[in-house]
């Protein structure tokens, strides 16, 4: 038997199984990222990002000369135009904002708000592109809207940071811009243009940190921290998504925000304040139950298609 019919009896079954658990591992490598967090001693968040975004960014530099070759690594960078440098510019803001949020604010509150983003994303398309919302999604964004407000009002009772929550609204802003970017641009390929991002960050935090030394425990985090939290969970995330639907993807991306906060209070005891719980509850039920829905209407449209 050819390697070529081997590759085809794998497919498609066997390339929609890998895909769910290539998304589902990249969901569960981003969920230690504040459990990791909490282990690095460094004062100066600035200097966390450096060391991330460096780590990240080797990582992924690697992983593309490996999966692609030099030439073909180097193409893509060249062709990403000015839609990967606006999603690299997105993704390395809402990365180095992740690392200084967690400074002023729990981890739950940074991911319940940060998986609003494929609905913020649907709000930001409709004011610039005027793409059309349907009623069911009006009616998510505006349980998510309503879920990250009582969310972010812990912060004016003092319960966390103003700017904690803050920076967590500018993550999902950011992280919604790319997703907009990738949908009207399908041609921007992902994994350079977040090598780029993180490698914009780590360029940034240089001029922007305190002293680069850390202690020898603490640069094995970082390298946690980035390599793997960061770097192989992109890796994960944007070689299975390309093999399942996009909805299903972030279907399963919604373990992130689910178990993040559930392993920093197995493990550092933080446990998220009661409007955090019940805004994040309304956020997550809202997502869910969308994005349920749109998987739905899609099988059900894959199966009334003429071309089925």
């Amino acid at each position: 038997m050819s390697h070529a019919s081997a590759i085809h009896l794998r497919s498609p079954a066997h390339d929609f199984r890998m895909g769910v658990l290539l998304v589902a591992g990249s969901a569960v490598t981003w969920s230690f990222g504040g459990t990791i967090a909490r282990f690095i001693h460094v004062d100066d968040s600035w200097t966390v990002v450096f060391w991330r975004a460096l780590f990240a960014a080797t990582f992924l530099l690697l992983f593309m000369l490996w999966r692609d070759g030099p030439r073909a690594t180097a193409a893509m960078f060249r062709n990403m135009g000015l839609a990967g440098l606006g999603v690299a510019i997105c993704f390395g803001v809402a990365s180095s904002c992740f690392v200084v949020a967690l400074q002023y604010t729990t981890v739950a509150n940074i991911l319940l708000t940060q998986a609003a983003a494929p609905l913020f994303a649907g709000l930001l398309a409709w004011m610039v592109f005027g793409e059309r919302i349907d009623g069911a999604t009006w009616a998510a964004i505006a349980a998510v809207i309503g879920g990250v407000a009582i969310m972010v009002s812990a912060s004016f009772s003092g319960e966390v940071s103003p700017i904690g929550d803050g920076l967590a609204l500018v993550i999902t802003i950011m992280f919604s811009a790319a997703i907009v970017i990738t949908r009207h641009h399908p041609e921007v390929r992902m994994t350079p243009a977040v090598c780029l991002g993180t490698a914009m960050a780590c360029v940034a935090a240089f001029f922007l940190s305190g002293p680069l030394p850390v202690s020898l425990p603490d640069l094995g985090w970082l390298f946690l921290f980035g390599a793997v939290n960061l770097g192989a969970g992109l890796a994960m995330f944007v070689t299975g998504a390309r093999l399942i639907p996009a909805a299903l993807a972030a279907l399963v991306g919604t373990l992130e925000p689910v178990l993040g906060p559930l392993w920093v209070w197995l493990i550092h005891g933080e446990v998220p304040v009661a409007r955090t719980i019940f805004g994040g509850a309304i956020v997550f039920a809202a997502l869910f139950l969308h994005i349920l829905n749109d998987w739905r209407r899609q099988r059900a449209q894959k199966r009334t298609s003429p071309m089925a």
